[in-house]
């Protein structure tokens, strides 16, 4: 699942291609991912819509509209958004911006069996939303309903409401959980996931399975000071999935050079040539240290 990282990257790289276009048309071709409206509703009520500008609360980007509308997208497991300039058949068609889960053929022949929302802007440029499950959505919403879906997550681990005493405000409240569940409640903390959980309890030195009642101060504090540390390098390097990204200055970028444990199992640790060993946990996947993780 893209995360925070990923998903920051994709709104800033965004935000520079289709900020200022209008809407010219949109295509549905999966009815589910637009719901509660019709495609038919969806369609008519971003006809002509102009892009004010790009945000993001955890993993979810929030387009403003013109007229006083938000257009919500959430990738979920497997989407992927890919913009791309100049005309649809254009063989001269600009490069593409490309962000989300990396699928293998999703970039290929666009639209693809992939695609499912499409958004052509007056400028002939397109923007794809491709989802290999369809777990994703877009819902065209008011303000109003901007602030309760997104008043559902906690504080931004970037932002100042992150303090050291919330984070130890949460822990207390709950004593009996495992570290990485606190880390991946979005209710408690917006848009850390899987990688990230893991590579944050890798530089703490903490193993993400512990009970957060078995944390002692100084790792309580180590590990507060590595979510924002990790998440900052992440974004800087384009996140986890950037291998898919085409950024419209042509340079690559990516994260995955760096990961200490994420998707390393049974690759010798960085900091002390242990294995990285892979759990289950709560269904996802965990990877640490079993040496240098106490």
């Amino acid at each position: 699942m893209p995360e925070l990282p990923e998903v920051e990257t994709l709104r800033r790289e965004l935000s520079s291609a289709i900020k200022g276009k209008t809407i010219k048309k949109a295509i549905i071709k999966w009815p589910k991912m637009v719901k509660p409206l019709t495609p038919a509703e969806f369609q008519r009520k971003v006809k002509n819509k102009r892009i004010f500008g790009i945000d993001r609360r955890a993993k979810v980007l929030i387009l403003e509209l013109s007229a006083g509308s938000f257009l919500l997208i959430h990738l979920k497991l497997t989407g992927q958004l890919i913009y791309q300039a100049g005309k649809l058949a254009s063989k001269q068609a600009g490069k593409l911006v490309v962000g989300g889960h990396p699928q293998k053929g999703g970039i290929e022949n666009l639209p693809n069996k992939f695609t499912h929302i499409i958004l052509e802007f007056k400028d002939d440029s397109t923007l794809y939303f491709n989802d290999l499950r369809k777990f994703g959505w877009a819902r065209l919403v008011g303000k109003l309903e901007v602030d309760k879906l997104l008043s559902e997550f906690g504080p931004e681990p970037l932002s100042k409401d992150f303090s050291i005493n919330y984070f130890k405000s949460i822990l207390k409240k709950y004593p009996n959980r495992k570290i990485k569940q606190i880390l991946m409640d979005q209710g408690l903390i917006a848009g850390v996931g899987n990688i990230y959980c893991d590579e944050s309890c890798f530089c703490a030195k903490v193993k993400p399975t512990r009970s957060v009642k078995s944390l002692k101060e100084i790792e309580v504090k180590i590990l507060f000071n590595c979510i924002p540390k990790i998440l900052k390098f992440a974004i800087a390097k384009k996140g986890t999935s950037a291998d898919t990204y085409v950024q419209l200055d042509g340079k690559p970028g990516g994260m995955i050079p760096y990961l200490k444990v994420y998707s390393r199992q049974k690759q010798k640790c960085k900091r002390c040539q242990a294995r990285i060993e892979k759990i289950k946990l709560n269904g996802r996947g965990t990877h640490f240290c079993p040496q240098c993780q106490r």
